[in-house]
């Protein structure tokens, strides 16, 4: 059993990662769209490139079954979102 809870933990820490870089990815993405940050920075553009080739493959279906809301992309949120309700259930089927 405490082999799952390991399993569990370490699930979750990946998870968290992948929360903190589609973070990254919105407040990047916000500073170049606002002009804050210029886009022609190759640091932040490179790491910013980056973090998109991560997700892209994720967060693209999760586009095709939204409805284009315009110039707000609401999959990041979903993404996460999804992503806690997988760690409840798990949570829950290593508890019960």
């Amino acid at each position: 059993m405490q082999a799952l809870y390991t399993i569990y933990e370490i699930i979750a820490m990946l998870t968290n990662v992948l929360v903190m870089l589609i973070i990254i990815q919105f407040v990047i993405g916000l500073l170049f769209a606002f002009n804050v940050v210029n886009s022609s920075n190759e640091f932040l553009a490179s790491f910013y490139n980056a973090i998109n080739r991560l997700l892209e493959p994720v967060l693209r279906p999760i586009r095709n079954v939204l409805p284009s809301t315009g110039a707000i992309d609401f999959s990041p949120l979903v993404l996460i979102i999804l992503l806690n309700i997988v760690l409840i259930i798990l949570g829950s089927l290593l508890r019960g």
